[in-house]
């Protein structure tokens, strides 16, 4: 199934710029696209999608944050990360709709392969 013109496999797709005047993706189909990143979770009261990952040290979490902003960088699309021993929490929204884009959930998806 085809969701605003998103590929079946996320990590195939690429973020677009996003400088508002689209609508975010509403709260059906971000439960639909949420099925294809499993670990994530979709908060509907903040339009975002969300997701720890745990780390045996404070070392190995902070470099897999570098290969996120890495990621980031080369997407043009960036997260909030909450760095902490062992741990790392990403948040996903598109701040300039003010809720989810597709440009989350590839996001999402390619750093779940960098895990």
């Amino acid at each position: 199934m085809i969701i605003h013109n998103l590929p079946e496999d996320l990590t195939m797709g690429h973020c677009v710029p996003c400088e508002g005047g689209m609508m975010p993706i509403d709260t059906n189909s971000a439960q639909v696209l949420i099925k294809n990143i499993p670990e994530w979770n979709l908060d509907t009261n903040s339009l975002s999608i969300h997701r720890e990952y745990k780390f045996p040290d404070f070392k190995t979490a902070l470099d897999f944050v570098n290969k996120i902003g890495e990621l980031a960088e080369s997407e043009g699309h960036h997260p909030d990360i909450e760095l902490s021993w062992g741990r790392v929490y990403i948040k996903l929204s598109t701040h300039a709709i003010g809720g989810l884009s597709g440009n989350d959930f590839i996001l999402a998806a390619k750093i779940d392969m960098l895990s």
